[in-house]
């Protein structure tokens, strides 16, 4: 059966970050994952998670001037020195949380960009994530990379599975994988049984997540047909997490019923 975690940057917004920990775990979850954990001491986010028994699955590597626009820098040619610094601390927070996943993101790409300078992006992209496994790979941490709709994100550099999964063949490093995106992936490209099919045998995905197409809201509103998704999953024996990444349409806990009709389905 797929396992959840629930994504505290987005669900539970009624309550203050520090206190989504028990609001997840009153719900039934046992692990959680967010964007940044850099606001907030290690330790105290290690008390959160011991005290809620819960584990830490994912969260994200620095993704230089979030508050100004930047979505990532892994592929921005001149700031490898930025990358670099910004993975010694995330892995430090790693191995306070104990988690075994980081989610480097790669940044926005400006329009017009030449054909010369976008494979100057892709160079320094390749650069970093093997940079970056490799000294990940010493605390058995894996680096993952997201193609994300350009919709939510115009001009982010990666967008589509093909792409994502090449990157990773190139690379070349074991711990580095495709975290799959269901509501990026549709909103790209759709497919996704195929999709589900084609690529969870492959052992290149180390992270899946869901929500509602197209308003991001509870996965089960919109055009997926969710509880079919969840078993082709289950059949291809994905044994890793489900990340519940999508924004609550109203109260959080109200809103999942669909994770306790799927459970008591799946019992």
């Amino acid at each position: 059966m797929p396992r959840f975690a629930a994504n505290l940057s987005m669900m539970y917004p009624e309550h203050d970050f520090p206190d989504r920990f028990a609001a997840a775990s009153a719900d039934g979850f046992t692990a959680v994952e967010y964007l940044f954990p850099y606001a907030y001491d290690s330790a105290e986010l290690r008390r959160r998670l011991d005290d809620h028994g819960l584990r830490q699955v994912l969260f994200n590597a620095p993704p230089g001037a979030w508050e100004s626009g930047e979505r990532g820098i892994a592929a921005l040619p001149g700031r490898e020195a930025e990358l670099r610094s910004g993975i010694a601390r995330a892995l430090e927070y790693a191995a306070a949380l104990d988690c075994p996943r980081l989610h480097v993101m790669a940044g926005l790409v400006a329009p017009g960009v030449t054909p010369k300078e976008l494979a100057e992006h892709r160079d320094t992209y390749l650069a970093n994530l093997e940079w970056a496994a490799e000294r990940a790979a010493g605390s058995e941490v894996d680096i993952l990379v997201e193609p994300i709709n350009g919709r939510d994100m115009p001009g982010y550099f990666l967008s589509g599975q093909a792409e994502a999964h090449a990157v990773v063949r190139e690379v070349g490093a074991p711990n580095l994988k495709v975290q799959l995106d269901l509501y990026h992936c549709q909103i790209v490209e759709g497919d996704l049984t195929t999709t589900l099919r084609r690529d969870l045998p492959t052992g290149r995905v180390g992270h899946l997540q869901i929500a509602g197409v197209p308003d991001r809201h509870e996965p089960d509103s919109g055009e997926l047909d969710i509880r079919h998704l969840f078993d082709v999953v289950d059949d291809l024996g994905f044994d890793g997490w489900i990340g519940c990444e999508y924004i609550p349409r109203a109260g959080t806990s109200e809103g999942l019923g669909w994770l306790t009709d799927y459970r008591g389905d799946s019992a």
